[in-house]
């Protein structure tokens, strides 16, 4: 079972920026695809970002050119760097983990709240 913890999430202003991080349990490097998805409110849970163990990148439309995503493979941590955040970026916001492309589960995190106002 892989664990994931998410830390980084707080309150921020329009235009202002975070890093958002996910400390994951196992060997990083092996695990198929890592993810961030977000919830807004009243909103259904979407990924927004992804990497492979390829490190091969995959963004939404709402995140390309403003958040990346990235890993350290020494450290076990996926990263989600967001700039220029927006009040429309308010959620919770999720670190996933897919083993494999084949794997009949995936994992969660239990998330971090990101909140943007001023």
């Amino acid at each position: 079972q892989v664990r994931l913890v998410e830390s980084g999430g707080g309150l921020v202003q329009p235009g202002g920026s975070l890093r958002l991080s996910c400390e994951v349990s196992e060997s990083i490097s092996t695990i198929y695809r890592m993810a961030w998805a977000r919830q807004g409110p009243g909103k259904q849970r979407d990924l927004i970002a992804a990497i492979t163990s390829d490190g091969l990148t995959n963004y939404t439309d709402s995140a390309k050119g403003r958040f990346t995503i990235s890993r350290d493979n020494a450290k076990n941590v996926l990263y989600l760097q967001m700039n220029n955040l927006k009040p429309t970026d308010t959620a919770v916001y999720y670190c996933n983990a897919l083993p494999g492309p084949r794997a009949r589960y995936d994992y969660w995190g239990q998330g971090t709240q990101v909140t943007v106002s001023s």
